[in-house]
């Protein structure tokens, strides 16, 4: 029996330039305005990454978030991390997700708790993301953590974060050789703002047979890039970004331009792009239309 996939599958399996963007959910539970961000967001993109309390902060379920951008016909990428979840919820929730039709997951570490809005919270980290993956390459495979066979394996398309311009590179690329080993499929990357560092890893990453999707940050002002610097390991933005920023009359469109240059210039070295707006949603379109000349036709980038 063939087994049904996500358009994001087929899109890079077939060659095909992807676009993706996160649409952060809310802290409650009125989804209206997460609903209508992931909707302007639909005809821009190929997928929308719902993340798993971002930064440590508490926020609505990204399963149930998912889920629901699912229910409206936009394709999810549901993110899951080690932090908050012993390796039964994870196996739970995967479980779920696929249950409910969502195939397509991204399983990270997490951001630690002093991160966070919580900091007197205890970290679980039961698994770590390398295990998390190898949990959700066997569940694919029809059996649990335990060697329990299920009833019912997933179908799951699984994707793993990757920090091209982290140092020392060959620690990265350890790291990154053991996820695709415990089944990665795709990768989606940190920001990046050193193009030459990503063409290095890019040209490493090659021969692993796996897809890259280039992380691309949407800046607001110098004073985000500042504390990017100083509280995000394995970003470093050149401090001749930081004073374009400082420069600019509007900051916020400067950010949104330096994004579609960074994009433009990565572009023939990746499988595809990943937005993360912080709240510039404006910006998503702007890069689409950087890539592609028109923001309504995303199959017309080359995928080199």
């Amino acid at each position: 029996m063939t087994l049904e996939i996500s358009r994001l599958q087929q899109k890079l399996e077939s060659g095909k330039f992807v676009i993706t963007a996160e649409v952060c959910p809310p802290k409650g539970s009125d989804c209206s305005a997460f609903i209508a961000s992931a909707k302007e967001l639909a005809p821009l993109v190929d997928a929308v990454n719902v993340t798993d309390n971002q930064g440590a902060h508490m926020r609505i379920s990204p399963l149930a978030a998912a889920s629901l951008l699912q229910r409206d016909g936009i394709e999810p990428i549901f993110q899951l991390t080690c932090r908050d979840r012993n390796r039964l919820a994870l196996q739970s929730d995967l479980l779920g997700a696929a249950a409910l039709g969502i195939k397509n997951v991204l399983l990270l570490t997490g951001d630690h708790l002093s991160c966070g809005d919580h900091k007197e919270a205890k970290g679980v980290f039961d698994l770590d993301a390398v295990q998390l993956i190898d949990a959700a390459s066997r569940l694919c495979h029809g059996e649990d953590l335990a060697g329990r066979k299920l009833q019912g394996p997933p179908s799951l398309f699984i994707g793993a974060a990757a920090a091209p311009e982290a140092e020392p590179f060959e620690l990265t690329l350890f790291k990154l050789r053991k996820k695709i080993h415990a089944g990665a499929r795709f990768f989606q990357t940190q920001a990046i703002f050193n193009p030459a560092a990503y063409r290095r890893f890019q040209e490493v990453m090659a021969p692993q047979g796996v897809k890259t999707i280039a992380g691309i940050l949407i800046l607001k002002s110098a004073g985000m890039a500042r504390f990017i610097n100083a509280n995000i390991p394995g970003l470093r933005i050149p401090e001749e970004i930081i004073a374009e920023l400082e420069s600019a009359s509007d900051p916020r469109r400067t950010g949104i331009e330096l994004a579609c240059r960074l994009a433009r210039e990565v572009q023939p070295f990746c499988h595809g792009i990943h937005v993360m707006p912080m709240g510039v949603d404006e910006g998503v379109g702007a890069i689409v239309a950087a890539l592609s000349n028109t923001s309504d036709d995303k199959e017309s980038i080359p995928c080199r």
